[in-house]
């Protein structure tokens, strides 16, 4: 497991310059925007996210769930199916993020891994608070098992992944899908998770404000709009680290940032999942921060690839 007291380098010069960028935007403190505009700057800077690669298929669709109805974007890798799954839950503090904005990372997925994804576009918050969210992609993570012959899937190997927010969300389902007696997956793909609402850790006291990663304010501004109440940060549906029992859940990788404010969090449920038993790779990337998986880094190319092993190692397990 990685040590989480070891000293620090410096950010990579690919980071190093896109924070100098960032600065010299001078956009603001995100606290301080009202949601749906975080939400149109976050859709702005999918053009500097780099060409997507192209898939054999993408296709767009409302899936009826018990949850309600789910817009989700299905990509399809070439070849012959039934292919293996993941279902992808993308970040976004519950507040933003769609299926644009993860296109290009879903879109790497597919190829990388030779898998149908299921990107889900779960309902955000304030418009949709707690428990919405959790209970629409488990709803999602249902249908997908339920319709896979329809993917041209194979209901026997399904995967869940996130990032971030979708980080959480994959390790929520991946424990309530175990508690609930299915479906049964195969992999937990948690990209820096979100995992402890209680904001108590080294990383976040260390990070927070600084190197791209939001402020303390900033925090407080995605879980006031995402809770309803304060003590529910501590129900592991919200704080994943502070599920009682994790035995029995499915193996995990965990792809974690060196200057990302999540780090501590993301690698002490790897082992934590390890002390149940669960098999859990937790790989920290010196000099990143958080969300650099979808960006245009050399490393992040690497992470992408990682992810992508990953799942196609258990799919053939």
């Amino acid at each position: 497991m990685t040590d989480t007291t070891a000293p620090l380098g410096s950010p990579h010069p690919q980071v190093q310059a896109y924070l100098d960028r960032l600065a010299a935007a001078n956009i603001g403190e995100l606290h301080t925007f009202t949601p749906e505009q975080v939400r149109q700057g976050w859709r702005r800077q999918i053009a500097l996210l780099g060409e997507p690669e192209p898939v054999a298929a993408v296709e767009n669709r409302r899936i009826v769930t018990t949850a309600g109805p789910i817009p989700v974007r299905i990509y399809t890798p070439g070849g012959t199916g039934p292919f293996p799954v993941l279902v992808y839950f993308h970040g976004g503090g519950f507040v933003m993020g769609d299926l644009d904005t993860h296109d290009g990372l879903c879109r790497g997925l597919t190829n990388g891994a030779t898998c149908v994804v299921v990107s889900v576009d779960y309902p955000l918050a304030p418009e949709h608070r707690f428990p919405a969210a959790p209970e629409a992609c488990l709803a999602a993570t249902e249908w997908v098992a339920e319709h896979a012959g329809d993917l041209g899937a194979d209901p026997a190997r399904i995967a869940v992944g996130g990032d971030s927010a979708g980080g959480n969300l994959a390790a929520v389902v991946a424990r309530l899908a175990h508690d609930n007696g299915g479906p049964a997956l195969v992999l937990q793909l948690l990209i820096y998770p979100d995992l402890d609402f209680r904001r108590t850790s080294h990383s976040i006291q260390a990070f927070a404000g600084r190197y791209g990663n939001v402020s303390r304010a900033a925090q407080h501004w995605f879980m006031d709009h995402y809770l309803t109440d304060g003590q529910q940060k501590l129900d592991p549906r919200v704080s994943p680290l502070l599920a009682p029992d994790l035995t029995g859940l499915p193996p995990a990788l965990i792809i974690t940032a060196e200057f990302d404010a999540l780090r501590d969090e993301g690698e002490e449920y790897g082992q934590r999942l390890e002390k149940a038993g669960v098999p859990a790779a937790v790989s920290r990337y010196p000099g990143m921060i958080h969300e650099f998986v979808r960006h245009p880094f050399d490393d992040s190319a690497k992470a992408r690839q990682e992810a992508a092993l990953a799942l196609a190692t258990a799919f053939t397990h």
